[in-house]
């Protein structure tokens, strides 16, 4: 019996690939960690460091996300938000702290009457065509 699969939707990506820097020193101190066994790999050290100072500074990011009225986490726009938003003539101020994603059966031109600015800490998920539509309002 042969079984067809055909993917629905694709899968929104977990997580953002960076890519650093490091002088030969740091990353020596790094790879002497992970070989002690304290760490299972660089990226296993990379993200600790990371989230030891999110927390060190977490009351002030805590702060300035009550004061800039960010949505923090993950933000989802359909087709249906942004209609509501055109038709009730008030245009949308994305502010997100973390993931922001534009449906993908969002028009440029839809996007470009309901959304007046985007500000994105973090990553922005949404179609080439739409992400270009609102070229001039991404910040």
């Amino acid at each position: 019996m042969v079984e067809t699969v055909h993917e629905l939707r694709p899968k929104a990506a977990e997580s953002e690939k960076i890519t650093i820097n490091l002088g030969f020193v740091d990353l020596g101190h790094i790879d002497l960690l992970v070989a002690e066994g304290f760490y299972s790999n660089r990226t296993d050290f990379i993200r600790t460091a990371i989230r030891n100072q999110i927390e060190r500074h977490g009351e002030a990011v805590r702060q300035s996300v009550k004061r800039k009225a960010v949505d923090l986490g993950l933000r989802h726009y359909t087709r249906q938000d942004l209609e509501a938003a055109r038709d009730a003539g008030s245009p949308l101020r994305i502010q997100v702290l973390g993931l922001a994603s534009i449906a993908t059966d969002v028009t440029p031109e839809l996007a470009r009457a309901a959304i007046a600015s985007v500000s994105v800490l973090g990553a922005l998920h949404a179609s080439p065509a739409v992400k270009a539509a609102l070229a001039d309002r991404i910040r």
